[in-house]
């Protein structure tokens, strides 16, 4: 009996260790894994700050990209989103996944960059333009177009800027849309080349919100009507993609 007790507290001792091994394995685990994020987001901080001290400064119209150009010869433009975070450079790559986990420096990172679709035009010439970045917590990257699934927002903020390397468009945000990874309609930049009056339908039918008395002066345009559209992932279901889609006027 004597010899079964001392089994039994050995056993329940081997267990406790285990038990406590294993919860320090996965306090272990969990610290690294939120040190590693926070190392994650700091370098998303460190990379704006600087290129926020090269955000081009616009002189007779035209801005000043020489110091950005001079870091990566693939920048191409500036966004700006007004009341958001969003204030970052544009770069193009070779391909669509040239610049998904890396910064503009050309260094590997998982936050990656804002990019253009590399079946684009890189000064921004063709009737639709579309932008990449990453959603992130902490309203980094493309993390605030989250905020235009919220009504009131989408109805107080609607301007931005883009910078070019030839000009500067006023952006009038005018729809706010959840769709699908494989919609061709936002995803296929060669769509609306010949034929970008039929956005206006297609977000009509399909937006969360829209800025009717935008649309209505988009209606009015003709021929000059460039739209840009920047999108995101989202979480509504499986590969859900947040898309804000704003008129390009040039100032």
């Amino acid at each position: 009996m004597r010899a079964y007790s001392i089994i039994l507290k050995l056993i329940n001792t081997l267990i406790s260790s285990v038990v406590v091994i294993s919860l320090c394995i996965s306090g272990f685990y969990a610290g690294y894994a939120l040190w590693d994020n926070n190392l994650v987001y700091a370098a998303v901080d460190d990379v704006q700050a600087d290129m926020l001290r090269l955000k081009p400064v616009v002189e007779d119209g035209l801005p000043s990209f020489e110091e950005l150009l001079k870091i990566n010869p693939d920048v191409v433009a500036w966004v700006t989103i007004d009341n958001t975070n969003m204030d970052y450079p544009i770069v193009q790559g070779e391909t669509n996944l040239s610049y998904i986990n890396k910064d503009i420096y050309g260094e590997f990172a998982l936050a990656g960059s804002i990019f253009l679709d590399s079946r684009n035009d890189r000064g921004f010439k063709d009737n639709y333009s579309l932008l990449y970045g990453h959603s992130m917590d902490r309203s980094k990257m493309f993390g605030d177009l989250e905020l235009y699934k919220d009504e009131d927002f989408f109805k107080e903020n609607q301007t931005g800027t883009l910078l070019t390397l030839e000009g500067v468009y006023n952006l009038k945000i005018f729809a706010s849309l959840l769709v699908p990874a494989n919609e061709d309609e936002i995803f296929n930049p060669t769509l609306w080349h010949d034929d970008i009056e039929d956005i206006i339908n297609y977000a009509e039918a399909e937006a969360l919100y829209l800025n009717k008395a935008t649309l209505a002066s988009m209606r009015a345009m003709e021929g000059d009507l460039q739209v840009l559209a920047l999108t995101t992932c989202s979480h509504e279901f499986t590969d859900a993609r947040t898309v804000v889609l704003a008129v390009m006027e040039p100032n």
